[in-house]
C-alpha cells in the first residue's frame, strides 16, 4: 500500500448519497484544515458547516437570484452562455453538507514597509499578487478535502458561486470584519462507487530538479 494513497483518494464528487454526516466526523476533517500551514500563525480562516436543508436551499436561491442579475441588459448571447452553467454552481445542494470556507485579513510582510517609504502604489500592488494570506486558506481547504477523502466522504471545491458571495454570507449570518467566502465545498458520502479524476500533466512538463 502506498503510504501516499490518502491524497489520491481524493477527487471532484457532484453526487451524494442521502446518507447523514455525523458531527464527530465533521469536527476530526475541520480539525484536520485547521492543522494547514499557517504563515505567521494568523490562521485567517474560519469555517461554517451548513446541515440545514432549508439554509442550504437558501444559499442555491441566492446564487441563482445574483446570477440572473448579473446578465440583465447583457448581450443574449453572453446571457445564454453564463445561464446555461448556473445549475452547475448549485449541485452542493445534493449532498447533505454544505462547508463555507471564509478567509480573514492578513497582514502581507513588507506592505507597511513599502507605505512608509511612499512606495508606488504598482510595488505595493506587485507584493500583495502573492497573496499570502489566501494561501493559507487554500492550504487548509486541502487538508479538508483530504481528510473528507480519507474518511470515505466525497467533495467537491467550488469557487465559481464567489460571485455571489456577499449573498450566500448573509445566507448564513455570518458577519465578521475583513472575513470574505473563498471557497465552499459540498460533504456527503459519494453516489458512484468506482471515482476518478482527470489526467494529470506529466512530471517531466511540470517539475525541474536542479542538483
Amino acid at each position: 500500500m502506498n503510504t501516499l494513497d490518502f491524497i489520491y483518494k481524493r477527487h471532484s464528487v457532484r453526487n451524494f448519497k442521502e446518507a447523514a454526516v455525523p458531527n464527530e466526523d465533521i469536527r476530526e476533517i475541520i480539525r484536520a484544515a485547521t492543522y494547514a500551514p499557517s504563515g505567521k500563525n494568523q490562521q485567517n480562516w474560519h469555517f461554517i458547516v451548513v446541515k440545514n436543508r432549508s439554509i442550504i436551499e437558501k444559499i442555491s436561491a441566492a446564487i441563482e437570484a445574483k446570477g440572473k442579475k448579473m446578465v440583465e441588459g447583457l448581450p443574449e448571447e453572453k446571457t445564454k452562455d453564463f445561464l446555461k452553467y448556473l445549475p452547475f454552481y448549485s449541485f452542493f445542494t445534493k449532498a447533505p453538507v454544505t462547508v463555507l470556507v471564509f478567509a480573514g485579513p492578513y497582514p502581507t510582510t513588507g506592505e507597511e514597509l513599502l507605505r512608509a517609504k511612499n512606495a508606488s502604489e504598482e510595488e505595493i500592488a506587485a507584493l500583495g499578487k502573492h497573496h499570502p494570506g489566501i494561501q493559507n486558506v487554500a492550504a487548509a481547504v486541502e487538508n479538508l478535502l483530504l481528510a473528507a477523502a480519507n474518511l470515505g466522504y466525497g467533495t467537491c471545491w467550488m469557487t465559481g458561486p464567489n460571485f455571489a458571495a456577499k449573498e450566500i454570507q448573509e445566507a448564513v449570518g455570518f458577519e465578521r470584519e475583513g472575513y470574505y467566502l473563498a471557497a465552499m465545498t459540498p460533504l456527503g458520502v459519494p453516489e458512484e462507487k468506482e471515482l476518478t479524476s482527470p489526467k494529470r500533466k506529466p512530471l517531466e512538463e511540470v517539475l525541474e530538479i536542479l542538483e
